[in-house]
């Protein structure tokens, strides 16, 4: 896909074609936070977006497209698929220059595609994403260094630092970026065939940003764009999330 850069054009609300950022949402029964996160992009970012809505689970999203100032596209899955199946199946219907991946629990208060794009005018830049912080104003371990078995040890038995990188107000470039709000160049996304659906859940994010660096490719988070996260914490709760989790680990850990 040809790519461009819109961060070059300081009145980026103002003069970029509507589905310049194709956003992709997947809802497993999430459909308030949808409506939320909908309103929140209607009201900040405007007609330069399209949004992609994958009901991976029976629902009936209780908002209706027509309200919105960009469009939304429904894709209703007949049986439940991974994280990665659905983002890349939502891809294969982006018609943007950029591509989103967005958690459906994600609010936003401001628009966040402009210095983001601007980040990703640089060539060698694959991926980028926000500072994310929970509802408390807490800054969120959102940007983090490749897992090795020592570090996973650690962290289960609650040693080390509560956040691998200081956020301050300059961009940094962590090892990966966590796949609640990711921004790709679509023709990046395409050059690397998306996520590896091998994972179901869990890690795809991390993998992604270890095979973009092989191509030499950077990671970066912006802290001056912020987004809230209302974490599910889903393997904190469920046995079977546990299993996918741990699952990905391995995966992730012998594909070295």
């Amino acid at each position: 896909m040809p790519e461009q850069n819109a961060a070059a054009d300081p009145n980026y609300s103002s003069v970029l074609r509507p589905s310049l950022v194709s956003v992709s949402i997947v809802s497993h029964g999430h459909g308030a936070l949808v409506a939320a996160l909908l309103a929140d992009l209607a009201a900040h970012c405007g007609s330069a977006i399209r949004v992609i809505i994958t009901l991976n689970i029976p629902e009936t999203l209780a908002t209706g497209a027509s309200k919105f100032p960009f469009p939304v596209q429904l894709i209703t899955n007949s049986a439940p698929k991974g994280f990665g199946e659905n983002h890349n199946a939502a891809f294969r219907q982006c018609d943007g220059a950029y591509f989103c991946v967005l958690n459906p629990d994600i609010r936003i208060h401001e628009d966040p595609f402009p210095a983001l794009i601007k980040e990703l005018g640089h060539p060698r830049v694959g991926v980028v994403a926000p500072k994310i912080i929970d509802p408390a104003g807490n800054i969120e371990d959102s940007a983090r260094h490749f897992p090795t078995p020592g570090f996973l040890a650690r962290k289960l038995f609650g040693f080390g630092a509560r956040l691998d990188h200081t956020i301050g107000q300059t961009v940094i470039s962590p090892d990966w970026v966590a796949g609640m709000f990711m921004l790709f160049r679509s023709s990046v996304f395409h050059a690397l065939h998306g996520f590896d659906e091998r994972y179901f859940l869990y890690y795809e994010d991390v993998d992604l940003c270890r095979r973009l660096r092989k191509r030499g490719y950077d990671i970066r988070l912006v802290p001056s764009v912020r987004a809230v996260h209302n974490a599910r914490r889903e393997s904190h709760r469920s046995l079977r999330h546990l299993r996918w989790h741990l699952a990905s680990i391995v995966r992730f850990l012998l594909s070295r």
